[in-house]
């Protein structure tokens, strides 16, 4: 069995971004008092690329956890900040009482390598953040191999450095085909690995945008997606109701094997997401807003 105990309830964690303009910010609030009806364990905010977001970031894990009165883990990276930096920022955020991190080397804009005199990969982040502070940290993982990896094997013994370095859990990056997930868990845990794999969730709302960011990140689009949402660009609520099915199928497949931990990368959009939970079992209210 690849996960523990598969009568487990499911339980969940959404992930937001930054917004880039005032409209965004807007439709940011309302969506994270829709998600918080479902009660998930955290959010989590994104950093952007070489901490390009970094205030941004931080306006927002003020304002969800005002809000909703949920934990949120703010994202840290190690480009383009030297550890000192990172070691004073992780400062402020204990002394906000913000006590979880998902900790990441982050993606490297054209042109920028890491700082000489910064943390040279999450692993180095992992440890140096302990040493800040005792940080709920999480690291992210790969079911079908970060792209810059040598190999599957080195992947996961790079992941078993975050782990042992003092991370208490893995979120993986999504995958649609969820074969390669179970796959994954079950290397994992026959490489040592035994602190929680939490499957990442993306909703599909928008094909064409998955189909670009999966060509960025190395995750796979199955044909059989592709054949799921040909010709909806134009359908939106045909479109909505295939991406919850599709989501709600795989979370149900992960539930049977043991799983019953869930990440959703929610694009700071609620209603799929929603609607997901709402079929696992959580109830939360589906507000006229979130019904749009």
């Amino acid at each position: 069995m690849t996960g523990t105990n598969p009568d487990a309830p499911a339980t969940v964690s959404f992930e937001l971004f930054p917004p880039k303009t005032e409209a965004s910010e807007a439709a940011l609030v309302r969506a994270v008092d829709q998600l918080a009806g479902a009660e998930p364990d955290y959010f989590s905010v994104t950093y952007g690329a070489g901490g390009s977001t970094r205030d941004r970031t931080a306006r927002v894990v003020d304002m969800v956890g005002a809000r909703t009165g949920r934990p949120v883990a703010q994202h840290l990276t190690c480009v383009g900040a030297s550890r000192d930096e990172i070691d004073r920022l992780a400062e402020g955020l204990h002394d906000k009482g913000i006590s979880r991190i998902v900790a990441l080397r982050g993606d490297l804009p054209e042109g920028q390598s890491l700082a000489p005199d910064g943390y040279g990969d999450a692993a180095e982040l992992v440890a140096g953040l302990r040493r800040v502070a005792d940080f709920d940290i999480s690291v992210a993982a790969y079911p079908e191999v970060h792209p810059e990896a040598a190999s599957a094997q080195a992947d996961l013994d790079h992941l078993k450095r975050k782990l042992d370095a003092g991370a208490a859990r893995a979120i993986t990056q999504y995958a649609f085909d969820t074969d390669e997930v179970l796959r994954f868990v079950d290397r994992a845990r026959a490489a040592g690995i035994t602190a929680p794999i939490v499957p990442g969730i993306m909703p599909v709302t928008n094909f064409a945008g998955i189909k670009r960011f999966s060509a960025m990140c190395g995750a796979s689009v199955p044909d059989w997606l592709a054949r799921m949402f040909d010709g909806l660009d134009d359908a939106p609520e045909t479109r909505a109701m295939v991406a919850t099915s599709v989501a709600t199928e795989q979370c149900r497949l992960l539930l049977d094997a043991g799983l019953s931990e869930f990440h959703f990368y929610t694009l700071n959009r609620p209603e799929v997401s929603l609607a997901v939970c709402r079929a696992l079992g959580l109830t939360p209210e589906i507000t006229a807003e979130s019904a749009a």
